[in-house]
């Protein structure tokens, strides 16, 4: 506000200031004379407190001042202060809240801490030994039940005469002083630690105020509860608590139970109470005794040993009146001096005494007496003598009317017809009973007498048993009076029943209906109430009550806090307590009081008011702050000027010189006092002792007048808006005819209109509110809620008109004009026209009504200039002016845009009256608006017949092609229109594209023309947002917009055969499904994925449903024009899973098919090629249930060709095969190396010409015939090698392999689909530069296909693809760097799947794993397996040098440059090593070099376990005679090797100490040597002898470079001996080295031997390395040869 400037013409001169003026007066309406509060200067004051004769100030600073008598101030003890004075100890604290009591005043920090000062006699201020406290000190709150206690932070405090209250930020209740006002259990006063009032934790406690011995708070009510079962019998005195009597002529019905134990007690234990409801209970009013207030009263009650409660006190009641009105007036209660005993009897009672009480008592069950005899307990009270409430037996579900109807029908179903011919008279005070019955569930509980234990429960068991004690009430007949005041006795009469019915029917009728009922409030906890002030609120008093000020219908004390239930459904916002007088303010601007009425103070004419009524203000006056004083209150109200004005009521100075008598009156109503004008506009009101006090502001450039002008108009809106709810929805609602005459869709939207109407009619009452909060503080712009939760308050306004628009378009409004619905509003025919601000008497129902339920958009043009006048208060370059200027923009567009809709609908309702009836009901829908039609002619089809009719027709979802009748719809989402000009097309119009149809229409006009093109394009767009705007003709104000080409929409297909009533939602791309997206069959078929054109392409899955196995067969993978095609996998419903390549929807290329389950009866597992769907080509197939793998060719789902097979049992067959038998010519070996060479003519089955040879060299040749191993038939001659052949020849020797298939045959449809990937029809036939393009789009789309699931690819992963998507420096000669560069590059490749050469090495890797891993782990396939790997380099090579064609061939060198070899060191690699070894002048390229280390390792396991098979006997020998040797220490082993003295090692380095080398010593000498030569294989320390344990070398490079470090490491031992140079010499070197061997304890030595010497370069043989691997093989057949002795 500091940019707004000062209007002279309204401040006074020389005014301190603009905002924030105290005025005071004393009380009185007539003649008062304000005076300006001196000395606070230009301070704004927000908040004030005013005590008996003291009052605080709070300023906008946060600073507090004190006024008037104080006497508990050092040094003005009786002194009045007439000028405001600074609190001096709470200077430097911002306080944010001030309260005062009686003497005694509070204050709390922005930190949460409360400050107490004053009268401190009944421990009030919290401070223990001190009375009075001169200065404020601060109280510590502490919650004591947590560990460690943790301190409570304050929002507000209250405080009364004796004692205190403080609201935490928890929105829990503390207290502190003395009284039953307190709200504790206890007997024991003063308290001056703060204690929480237990009964209230657990619920939201918004406001809080003190009288001077009661307390009020504003609880948020809870959210309602299911319904439970009401008991039907007192729980006390087992008597049944309804009642239907059967009279002559009539029957009652009653509730008048009442429980003859008078006094419903807390249990003094949490477990002793009874989870079920308590009916009626209450008990007689204790009239405490007169005296001075300040002073102590002692009650003394117990209990005797029939259960009568015998309470002593200072007066006795004299009870023996029933009625009502001797517990509302006290006057009516004789009172007697002494103390004297009286006896506690229920009201109403039909007991007249004590033993007429005991009497009945023995009546009643020995346990239901014992039970409740074991729950009293004795109680008594300091202060104010208490007893338990009222409490109040209901039904928790709310009920409409119709209950009558189902009750009397109930009762007719006995009776017969002369009930119902008394209905009608009956039928008022039934309803009176139903609703009172069957009312919202109460959440009170009764407030009850203290037990001198102290109860401690925790919060959710209190809440819990609050709500499960539904009955437990205030006083239910002060309800029904205050609500029905003629029906006193709360009984029916009805004619007679010839029985007594259950009250069983009572809870039946009251269930019937409730299909009918519409719940017009808004639930607990709807999404505003966070945000704004919630409405959903109860008022909870507690104290003293003999004047009625606790509101519970009787002048009872209360201990504990109870509910006032008349007020629970009232949306109190605000309360005041007075002396002995309480206020509600409501969000209607009604005034509820009650108490002592002794002046006038509560605003009628009830004197005393025990329960709350209404204050009678003149018509259209809305009150929205008020006080209470000790005898008078102050109101403030919205006045027509929008100034608000004071109104007053109670007592008033008559004059000053008069009598006692004669100087106070009182006032009979509230009067609004004349100098309210003066103040200014008023933000609040205060009212104390005997004075008045308020705040005012002034108004500057109209902000002031803008803010009470938002708030008046609002207060006044939500008035109107319930009266609509009230007098027409909820009637409405009710009438039982409603749904016959709209029928079931205009009934379903009448309701969402009704309930969108309370919503928003709430959301306003909630805004008032919150305004009036606004108006109270320091009025900062940017707490506006309009401005904060402007969302909040658009979507309301939109949900809202959008029901009204549906329920007009769908013709709501014309059947509510019924002749059977009319009658309702024509009785109220001049409030409707009154509500809809219609001047017009003859305007139409219907027409009124879409007026009425229209209305609310105005308030919407009154926001945007309400906030825009506010705006123009600030300077332009402010936030403030820019945030209200934005939402005064967002208003006034959203009204715009909601004045288009209502357009909208009346122009689509007219539409609906004139079309044809037969096509409405299926094309009218609540939600569809029309844009335009073609009924002008104006738009055809083209090639339309001479005769058709073709009317076109666009709403705002679909475009309707209407013919005679019948029509065809065609979806916005799913319409592609283009123009479609003469120089082009030869013709003007519009083509239309939809998915499965595609047509022309030719416009009448250029302009019909544009017309209709913006209109489709602009219906399509909006229809694509989901937000449709104002689409109907003439709105020129919306700009023009294409939708999208490309869209994502939903669409039914109708035609299209393979499609036909499929459903796809996903992407379009010109009315073709394109993109990702999901198609339903109605059969059950899904498919997901990605589409192009119109049919499945790229990447998706597959679901098709197999209903003769209840199951589904799953496709996941790649897709071409609609048809599987590339990689994916097949699960069929049948078990079987197929992983591989497919074409046309059949498997076409490599894969692998499992069948069954290893649990299943026929499990197997082929990976090879297919074609067509069948086994064509080479594959290999793993019989699991025979035990047999087949390695071969196949020809139509047969083996057929060449092919091998290993079994289980060792047996090996190599040979041809014709339809999947054996049959020609065939090599058989068994374990055994038994061999039958010759010819087969079944499986296993020898039949023809043959050899066959015995393990010893023997052979058979001849004619064979019969099945192997059942017994064979031979003809032949039997040769013995050993007799006839000289020692040199040798036996023949069978070489495997040679009717195999062939390793460059096998896998050829595995390399063929990588060549494809890379664009090449054949190997080696395509253009290196699609082959890289190709490469990165596979890896970018693989790349975005996981981008939505980072869990399948991880950082690493996806840094590797982005590396790889870039494509590298492929053309230009190879030098050493690049060479390396591209070495870098294939490792990266082939560690990625999504890289065509990765998915190369990875199915590699699964079929050579598939060939050699389990029944294929026979030592005769070993060559094969060396050959496949040989085959695998050969051709990835192939692949690498079409990808780097500048790559040289195998075995070409790579010459050095000489800055390669001076500047580029390649240490640690097999590069290195090659360059140096190699006798040419360079690098030599070969494929194992480059490929080996990224294939090998992947490989390792099953080659080296095929190895370790082949070399099992020599291996076994070599490692008998490893033990033997190693038993030897280090010196005798190297004197048995005969290894030279001078070599002998005679120190050895241990832990960096030098020690020598004694006889004993062992594993000590050549220590490095030995560990070096270990890495050629990995070793478990603890198992060192483990079979194929890990490996930390793979290729013969790597393992070569471990046997020449081996090497090194004895050079260095034996330099270190001579301390010479030194040349080995073979005889030196081999003894030495096989030391090494023989320490190193390498098992498997033999096989990694064979592997190094089968995978070697050739060029590695001639050089060092080779002399060095030539010498570790000499040692392992020396080892192996070696004599042990």
């Amino acid at each position: 506000m500091e940019n707004q400037e000062k209007s002279s013409g309204e401040e006074e001169e020389g005014g301190p200031g603009e905002r924030g003026l105290v005025y005071t007066w004393k009380i009185g309406p007539s003649s008062i004379t304000p005076e300006r509060l001196p000395g606070l200067g230009t301070k704004a004051v927000l908040q004030a407190a005013l005590g008996t004769h003291h009052g605080v100030l709070l300023t906008e600073g946060g600073e507090v001042f004190s006024f008037g008598e104080q006497s508990w101030k050092q040094g003005s003890r009786g002194a009045q202060v007439t000028v405001p004075t600074p609190e001096q100890v709470l200077i430097g604290q911002r306080v944010i809240s001030v309260a005062a009591g009686s003497f005694h005043s509070g204050a709390v920090t922005e930190d949460g801490i409360a400050y107490m000062w004053g009268d401190n006699s009944a421990g009030q201020c919290a401070v223990a030994g001190v009375d009075p406290v001169p200065e404020p000190n601060p109280v510590t709150i502490s919650d004591l039940e947590t560990t460690p206690p943790q301190l409570i932070r304050i929002l507000s405090v209250a405080c009364g005469e004796q004692h205190t209250l403080a609201l935490s930020a928890h929105r829990e209740l503390w207290s502190w002083g003395s009284g039953c006002q307190l709200g504790l259990i206890t007997n024991s006063f003063p308290i001056i630690r703060p204690q929480k009032v237990e009964h209230l934790a657990g619920r939201v406690v918004l406001q809080v105020v003190c009288g001077s011995h009661h307390s009020l708070a504003v609880v948020q009510r809870l959210p309602p509860q299911e319904a439970k079962v009401v008991p039907e019998k007192c729980n006390h005195c087992n008597q049944l608590l309804i009642t239907m009597t059967d009279k002559e002529d009539h029957v009652i019905i009653s509730d008048s139970h009442y429980c003859p134990l008078g006094v419903a007690i807390v249990d003094s234990e949490p477990k002793q109470r009874s989870s079920t409801p308590d009916h009626n209970c209450s008990a007689s009013q204790l009239v405490q005794n007169s005296g001075d207030n300040k002073s102590s009263d002692t009650l003394k009650a117990s209990t005797d040993n029939n259960g009568t409660l015998a309470v002593a006190t200072d007066t006795d009641t004299d009870s023996n009146k029933g009625d009502a009105d001797s517990v509302e007036h006290p006057s009516a209660l004789p009172q007697e001096t002494g103390g004297k005993r009286c006896s506690l009897r229920p009201r109403n009672s039909p007991y007249p005494d004590e033993n007429e009480v005991k009497e009945y008592l023995k009546r009643l069950s020995d346990h239901s007496l014992a039970e409740h005899t074991a729950r009293s307990a004795s109680i008594s009270c300091v202060q104010a003598p208490a007893v338990a409430a009222d409490v109040q037996l209901t039904v928790p579900v709310a009920t409409v009317s119709s209950s009558i109807n189902n009750l009397v029908v109930s009762c007719a179903s006995v009776v017969g017809e002369k009930v119902a011919a008394t209905y009608e008279a009956g039928a008022l005070s039934l309803k009176k009973v139903m609703n009172y019955y069957y009312s919202n569930p109460p959440v009170g509980m009764a407030c009850s007498t203290v037990a001198i234990e102290g109860l401690k429960e925790t919060r959710e068991e209190q809440v819990k048993q609050e709500d499960s004690m539904q009955g437990k009430k205030s006083s239910s007949l002060g309800d029904i009076r205050e609500e029905e005041e003629e029906a006193g006795n709360r009984r029916l009469s009805l004619p007679g029943l010839l029985s007594q019915v259950s009250p069983r029917l009572l809870r039946r009728a009251g269930r019937a209906g409730r299909i009918r009922n519409v719940v017009l409030t808004p639930p607990s906890g709807m999404e505003a109430d966070p945000l704004l002030p919630s409405l959903q609120t109860e008022v909870w008093s507690w104290g003293r009550g003999k004047d009625g000020q606790l509101g519970h219908g009787d002048i009872l004390p209360r201990l504990q806090p109870l509910c006032i239930k008349s007020l629970s459904n009232k949306e109190v916002i605000q309360v005041a307590a007075g002396s002995c007088h309480s206020l509600a303010l409501t969000a209607k601007s009604q005034v509820y009081s009650w108490g002592s009425n002794s002046c006038g103070q509560l605003g009628h004419t009830e004197s005393p008011s025990t329960i709350p009524r209404l204050a009678k203000f003149p018509k259209d006056i809305r009150v929205w702050g008020l006080d209470a004083g000790e005898k008078h209150s102050v109101f403030l109200t919205d006045e027509p000027t929008l100034q608000p004005g004071i109104y007053y009521s109670g007592r008033e100075v008559l004059e000053e010189n008069s009598s006692p008598e004669e100087h106070y009156g009182f006032t009979h109503q509230p009067l609004l006092l004349p100098v309210c004008t003066k103040f200014g506009y008023i933000s609040s009101v205060y009212a104390g002792g005997q004075s008045c006090l308020t705040l005012a502001d002034r108004n500057v450039m109209g902000f002031i007048a803008g803010l009470h002008e938002l708030a008046s108009t609002e207060r006044e809106i939500y008035c109107k808006l319930s009266d609509v709810k009230c007098v027409f929805l909820r009637p409405l609602m009710g009438l039982d005819n409603m749904s016959s005459v709209l029928g079931p869709t205009a009934s379903q939207l009448l309701q969402e209109m009704a309930s969108r109407f309370s919503k928003l009619c709430y959301l306003t009452g909630q805004h008032g509110a919150s305004l009036s909060s606004f108006l109270h503080g320091a009025k900062e712009v940017k707490t506006l809620a309009l401005l904060e939760h402007a969302g909040l308050f658009l979507e309301s306004y939109k949900e809202y008109c959008s029901s009204v628009g549906n329920f007009h378009v769908m013709g709501g409004f014309q059947y509510l004009s019924k002749p059977a619905i009319c009658d309702f509003f024509s009785k109220t025919q001049h409030l409707l026209h009154g509500l809809a601000e219609i001047n017009n008497e003859d305007i139409p129902l219907s027409e009124a009504l879409i007026t009425l339920f229209y209305l609310p958009v105005k308030r919407l043009y009154e926001y945007a200039q309400v906030l825009l006048k506010l705006a123009t208060c600030f300077e332009v370059t402010t936030v403030e002016y820019q945030k209200l200027q934005d939402s005064s923009s967002k208003y006034e567009a959203l009204a715009i845009h909601l004045r288009r809709r209502r357009k909208e609908a009346e122009y689509t309702f007219g539409f609906w009256r004139t079309f044809p009836g037969k096509m409405t009901d299926s094309l009218r829908k609540p939600d569809r608006r029309l844009i335009c039609e073609s009924s002008n002619k104006g738009l055809t089809l083209q090639h339309a017949g001479r005769f058709s009719v073709n009317w076109f027709i666009l709403f705002n979802d679909a475009l309707v092609h209407a013919q005679f009748s019948t029509h065809h719809i065609f979806p916005l989402s799913t319409l592609w229109v283009e123009p479609m000009s003469e120089e082009t097309n030869g013709m003007s119009g519009l083509k239309v594209t939809s998915p499965e149809e595609q047509f022309t229409l030719i416009p009448s006009s250029p302009h019909e023309k544009t017309k209709w093109l913006r209109a489709i394009n602009q219906a399509v767009d909006q229809a694509l947002k989901g937000n449709p705007d104002a689409l109907f003709p003439g709105n020129e104000s919306v700009q023009r917009q294409d939708p999208p080409f490309s869209r994502t929409a939903t669409y039914t297909f109708y035609k299209d055969p393979r499609l036909k009533d499929a459903t796809y939602a996903g992407r379009w791309l010109a009315g073709k499904p394109h993109g990702k997206g999901l198609l339903k069959w109605p059969d059950g078929r899904m498919y997901s994925g990605t589409f192009k054109n119109g049919l499945e392409d790229g990447y998706g899955e597959l679901t098709v449903p197999n209903k003769t196995l209840n199951k589904v067969d799953h496709y996941q993978g790649h897709w071409k024009e609609g048809r599987m095609h590339g990689y994916g996998i097949y699960s069929f419903a049948t078990g079987e899973v197929y992983e591989g390549s497919f074409q046309d929807n059949m498997r076409h290329g490599h894969g692998l098919l499992r069948s069954g389950k290893l649990t299943s009866s026929s499990p197997s597992m082929f990976i090879g090629r297919w074609v067509q769907d069948r086994k064509t080509g080479y594959g290999v197939f793993d019989d699991i249930t025979r035990g047999e793998k087949y390695m071969g060719m196949w020809q139509d789902d047969l083996r057929q060709g060449n092919g091998l097979i290993v079994t289980q049992f060792g047996l090996y067959y190599e040979g041809n095969f014709s339809l999947s038998k054996m049959m020609g010519n065939g090599i058989l070996l068994t374990e055994d190396d038994t061999c039958y060479e010759g010819e087969f003519s079944d499986d296993w089955t020898l039949n023809g010409k043959g050899t066959l040879t015995m393990v010893n060299g023997d052979y058979i040749e001849g004619t064979f015939s019969g099945q192997w191993g059942t017994g064979l038939k031979i003809t032949g001659t039997y040769f013995k090698p050993s007799l006839y052949e000289t020692d040199k020849e040798k036996t023949k020797v069978t070489k495997l392999g040679k009717m195999a298939v062939s390793s460059d045959e096998k896998w050829k449809a595995v390399f063929e689909e990588c060549w494809s990937q890379l664009g090449c029809e054949s190997p080696g036939q395509g253009e290196v530069w699609k082959a890289w393009d190709s490469i990165a789009v596979a890896l970018t789309t693989s790349r975005r296909q996981y981008k939505d699931s980072p869990d399948l690819m991880s950082r690493s992963h996806t840094q590797t693809l982005e590396s790889l998507e870039v494509i590298p420096q492929h053309i230009g000669p190879v030098t050493l760097e690049k060479y390396e560069n591209i070495k870098k590059y294939l490792i990266k490749a082939c560690d990625t799947p999504l890289h065509p050469l990765g998915r190369l090495v990875e199915t590699l890797v699964a079929v050579y794993r598939m060939t050699y891993v389990g029944v294929g782990a026979n030592r005769r396939l070993l060559q094969e397996a060396v050959k496949e790997i040989k085959s695998y380099l050969k051709q990835i090579f192939q692949l690498v040098r079409f990808l780097f064609p500048d790559l040289p061939e195998e075995g070409s060198v790579i010459p050095f440059i000489c800055t390669e070899l001076c500047g580029n060191k390649l240490q640690g690699n097999e590069e290195t090593d090659s360059r140096s070894q190699s006798p040419l002048p360079g690098l030599v390229v070969t494929s194992s070099s480059l490929l080996l280390p990224v294939l090998l390792s992947r490989l390792y396991p099953p080659l080296f376990t095929l190895y370790a098979l082949e070399n099992e006997r020599e291996e076994d020998i070599y490692w008998d005679c490893v033990l033997r040797l190693n038993k030897q220490p280090d010196l005798a082993l190297l004197n048995f090797l005969g290894v030279q003295q001078k070599f002998w090692p005679t120190t050895v380095c241990v832990l960096g100490e030098e020690e020598e080398v004694l006889t004993g010593t062992k594993d000590a000498c050549f220590a490095s040597a030995v560990e070096c030569l270990q890495q050629i294989r990995g070793k478990n320390k603890k198992h060192p002898i483990v079979f194929l344990s890990q490996s930390t070398t793979f290729t013969p490079v790597d393992k070569l470079k471990v046997i020449q470090q081996t090497f090194e490491e004895i050079t260095q031992v034996v330099l270190g001996l001579l301390q010479e140079d030194f040349l080995w010499s073979m005889d030196d070197l081999f003894p030495v080295f096989l030391y090494v061997v023989l320490r190193a304890r390498v098992r498997n030595l033999g096989s990694e031997v064979h592997l190094i010497e089968d995978l070697m370069d050739p060029y590695l043989q001639h050089g060092e390395q080779g002399i060095m691997f030539t010498t570790l093989k000499a040692c392992y057949y020396q080892i192996q040869h070696e004599k042990l002795t």
